[in-house]
């Protein structure tokens, strides 16, 4: 929790690291710790576990807050530490929420609740609920309407960012691009915003976004930390060009429902104990195995580097 009392300190790629099963399907615990210890050696600026790329809709609490306790004792403050803690259940989201303020977390990223499609209003009284539970924890809203089916308009960002002082960040999983603007523009520059889109991660950054959480991170973590710390430097040109040579790998995670590739190059990488992902996902197939080769022949040589 070094970095709880300042999360405008929460900056540049916090990686949203995979959870890893064994084969049989359970949290396989020391794969998480490689992995963290993984991503910590290759210069990641933060670590997450349990949004979207970690299947936390497969997990129970207790299985969720588990792993949060791995990876806080390896991480030890060396970095930030964001776990995801939301859930559809407003219960389940506190649970899981006083859990992470308990281990050390920084900040909780709070999914908004799937499946429900709660009005804007509905949305402002479930983050005010979890922000009045947990005032000295910091809170990243996590907007992702792809999988939740409902988008967290600018007016109610502000409405929540304006009433709450711990409701510090977004992290925006949208393509609409006109939204990072909007919301950056409703509530200023002090609003922290992260991105979850890959190929929107770079152009946040000219916006005045704080950073991004990335699942291409898992494959290429040194690379995706040293864009960012090009463009702070000013290098705008190499920022540009890891950018573009991270495409590959970007399209890779998408070949099939995300974290399927990832966690097959992972298995493949020795990097994980096992590529098993929980029902509703399935591995690969065979089509999209060959596509995921190809892909990883083109960007593969960013995967290695620390």
């Amino acid at each position: 929790m070094k970095f709880r009392s300042d999360p405008a300190a929460v900056r540049g790629s916090i990686a949203p690291v995979v959870t890893p099963f064994t084969d049989t399907g359970a949290v396989d615990h020391a794969s998480l710790r490689a992995l963290v210890r993984f991503q910590l050696e290759s210069g990641s600026h933060g670590i997450s576990l349990g949004g979207s790329t970690g299947e936390p809709g497969a997990q129970t609490a207790a299985e969720r807050i588990a792993a949060m306790r791995v990876a806080a004792e390896e991480i030890a403050d060396e970095v930030p530490f964001l776990p995801g803690t939301g859930s559809h259940k407003l219960e389940e989201t506190l649970e899981i929420t006083a859990a992470a303020q308990e281990l050390g977390a920084d900040a909780a990223l709070v999914i908004t609740p799937y499946y429900a499609r709660p009005t804007q209003e509905g949305l402002y009284r479930w983050y005010a609920t979890v922000a009045r539970e947990f005032p000295d924890l910091p809170l990243v809203i996590y907007n992702v309407p792809s999988r939740t089916a409902v988008d967290v308009a600018p007016e109610t960002v502000k409405r929540l960012f304006t009433d709450f002082d711990n409701i510090v960040g977004i992290k925006e999983t949208t393509k609409d691009f006109e939204h990072f603007s909007r919301v950056l523009h409703a509530c200023g520059r002090s609003l922290l915003v992260w991105s979850g889109i890959e190929l929107l991660c770079l152009p946040l950054l000219a916006l005045g976004g704080a950073g991004f959480v990335s699942a291409v991170a898992n494959l290429a973590p040194g690379a995706v930390a040293r864009m960012y710390e090009l463009w702070e430097e000013g290098d705008f040109d190499g920022a540009r060009d890891l950018h573009y040579r991270l495409h590959p790998l970007v399209d890779l995670l998408f070949v099939e429902t995300n974290p399927a590739p990832a966690k097959w190059v992972l298995h493949r990488q020795g990097r994980i104990a096992s590529a098993h992902v929980r029902p509703p996902l399935a591995p690969p197939t065979a089509a999209g195995t060959a596509r995921i080769r190809t892909l990883l022949a083109e960007g593969g040589d960013l995967t290695h580097q620390i």
